[in-house]
């Protein structure tokens, strides 16, 4: 998902802002479903900011604003996924410090 999924902040970002709206109601409809049914599957939704990666304009890979790297992500899966099968972790957010969005 994406920080995007949460709050409509940056303005140019309508179909890029919706679908991840989107990905939220999805994963929490899921999760809904999953605990109803009373299956122990867990579903997490993880959004970061932005994270330097081959699809990110270089106009903002070089605007100076802070971003995630994708081991950052890579670690943050890590984590959800080593939980214990007792803990749901239910949203994950991932900002880079100073993150303005």
């Amino acid at each position: 998902n994406s920080v995007a999924g949460h709050k409509a902040s940056l303005p140019n970002t309508n179909i890029y802002a919706a679908s991840k709206f989107a990905v939220t109601a999805l994963t929490e409809t899921m999760r809904l479903e999953f605990k109803t049914e009373g299956t122990k599957i867990k579903v997490t939704s993880i959004s970061p900011g932005a994270v330097r990666t081959e699809i990110l304009p270089e106009a903002m890979i070089n605007s100076g604003i802070p971003l995630l790297e994708a081991e950052d992500i890579a670690e943050a899966v890590l984590y959800v996924v080593g939980t214990p099968p007792r803990v749901q972790v239910h949203e994950l957010t991932i900002k880079p410090v100073c993150e303005s969005f």
